[in-house]
């Protein structure tokens, strides 16, 4: 297996030659993978704005989608939650993502899931695993690059749902941490980095109902070799600081304690480079095959002011397909 090392300064290699590649990175950074476009392997499918492979033939749904979560077991959740909160109150972290995994009784493959999903990014590994991510990385375009760090998710049929996600000061501070925490990230590889956008709403379809979910928009301006760096870029930023939390080696080191699972290429990244510009997704929303188990992987960011069981129905609400359908229990 190539160093870590090896792998960027690869990808920098690519980057000053102007090919154009997709880069896969999982969480622990263990197992990255890259290709030139002109060189993808054989059922590796992308869409990322302005760019896609050749798509894989559509198959057909059925006519009643099946799709029911074994839900991890709330007690499991609140063990892991109160183990977080021993963290925060330690000081380890102040703020910390907890994922864990659910099992998907589903009559959908990963090529349906991935062919029939409305989202911005979508990746499907060969039969290895499918993501369909509505959160952005960052974005390259003519030198400048952009974040939109998403934080912050709520059931739209709950009741004033948008008020409620926007008015509530536990969002609000952990939306605040991770913006805080993106735009330290970004000083480290651009300048005249700023806050463009503060806590918009975007609204996602599934195949439950829809989901609120809140996002910012931070900006700087990359020196103007940036190809000839993307690579070294890519590395100074990575984990993305929404799926782990702040300060993040702490954070981080503190998930693979308390998680006790291999998050895998889950919350990894994933992304296009064209030559000069540059498209990428936090890999959430992602289903695995685990020896013909499917498994969907999904958590959310925990403060000190957390409750455990708005929490875990956050957990819940993020276990779904991007499409609608007929559907059946």
């Amino acid at each position: 297996m190539q160093s870590n090392e090896t792998y960027f300064e690869k990808l920098n290699q690519w980057g000053k030659e102007g090919i154009p590649f997709l880069f896969v990175i999982d969480f622990e950074q263990k197992k990255p993978l890259a290709f030139p476009l002109t060189e993808l392997p054989e059922n590796v499918f992308f869409e990322v704005p302005g760019k896609k492979t050749v798509q894989p033939d559509m198959e057909e749904l059925p006519d009643a989608i099946e799709f029911n979560p074994k839900f991890p077991k709330f007690e499991d959740y609140n063990n892991r939650f109160q183990k977080v909160q021993n963290c925060l109150n330690h000081g380890d972290t102040y703020l910390l993502n907890l994922t864990m995994p659910a099992e998907i009784k589903t009559n959908l493959n990963l090529k349906q899931i991935y062919s029939h999903s409305k989202s911005m990014f979508r990746l499907l590994y060969k039969n290895m695993f499918v993501c369909f991510s509505p959160e952005i990385f960052v974005r390259i375009q003519d030198g400048k690059i952009s974040s939109y760090p998403m934080k912050g998710t709520i059931d739209a049929k709950v009741e004033n749902a948008e008020k409620r996600i926007l008015d509530s000061p536990k969002e609000f501070a952990e939306h605040n941490t991770i913006v805080d925490l993106i735009r330290n990230d970004l000083s480290i590889v651009a300048k005249k980095v700023r806050v463009k956008r503060f806590r918009y709403v975007d609204r996602v379809c599934t195949n439950r109902g829809e989901l609120l979910q809140i996002s910012s928009e931070i900006e700087g301006e990359l020196e103007t070799n940036y190809p000839a760096r993307i690579g070294t870029i890519i590395s100074k930023l990575i984990p993305a600081g929404s799926i782990c939390g702040a300060p993040k080696l702490m954070t981080v080191n503190s998930i693979l304690e308390i998680e006790q699972y291999d998050r895998s290429y889950y919350t990894g990244i994933f992304g296009v480079f064209d030559g000069r510009n540059l498209e990428s997704a936090v890999m959430i929303r992602y289903i695995e095959n685990q020896n013909g188990r499917l498994v969907f992987k999904a958590g959310g960011g925990i403060t000190a002011m957390s409750n455990v069981k708005e929490e875990y129905e956050e957990l819940c609400n993020k276990v779904y397909v991007p499409f609608t359908g007929n559907h059946k229990n």
